[in-house]
């Protein structure tokens, strides 16, 4: 798979970067020109809750790019110093003021074309209350056959939606599943 070239220069001293194979290496990195860093480029993570109240999930509508408008789950960027789990409650409460519970991992989808993987937690939410933040427009809950389906900001959304309602029609248990996004 190609990969676009991003590291122009060095952030150790700032001089010209070029993609080269490292010694003891196997693929191209960008290495400065002048002091030697070779800059690492890994996947961002992206982590998120599938919230539950009684038969109903919780879906925020975007009032940020991209996909402004459509629906999603609550989710974003893992920062640095936290965990999966705690960026998972961060992101839920920043986007939709949802207090909630974690009910453990849900899926782990790669979306490998644009350097990403996305880690929805299955949560309890505690109550109702509802206090969305300035990236969502509302936040809602939908019974599955209320699921804006044709307005779905991201493809990891709609299979962890997907997955969690075929879990719950066979029975209720829900396994971890992971997958590719092509």
């Amino acid at each position: 798979m190609f990969l676009p070239r991003r590291i122009l220069h060095c952030r150790v001293c700032g001089a010209a970067a070029e993609y080269r194979i490292p010694p003891d290496d196997n693929r191209e990195r960008a290495t400065c020109t002048a002091c030697g860093e070779i800059h690492y480029e890994n996947p961002i993570n992206v982590v998120g809750t599938l919230p539950v109240w009684g038969d109903q999930v919780l879906l925020c509508r975007r009032n940020i790019e991209p996909r402004y408008g459509f629906w999603t789950l609550p989710a974003g960027f893992l920062e640095l110093g936290e965990s999966t789990a705690e960026g998972a409650l961060r992101e839920t409460d920043e986007e939709a003021g949802a207090r909630i519970e974690l009910q453990g991992l849900y899926t782990v989808l790669n979306v490998v074309r644009v350097g990403q993987v996305h880690l929805y937690y299955r949560a309890r939410m505690l109550d109702t209350s509802l206090a969305p933040g300035p990236e969502t427009i509302e936040a809602r809950l939908f019974r599955e056959d209320e699921v804006p389906w044709d307005q779905l900001a991201f493809r990891t959304v709609r299979q962890t939606l997907e997955l969690f309602f075929a879990d719950r029609r066979d029975g209720g248990t829900f396994p971890v599943h992971a997958g590719d996004i092509a």
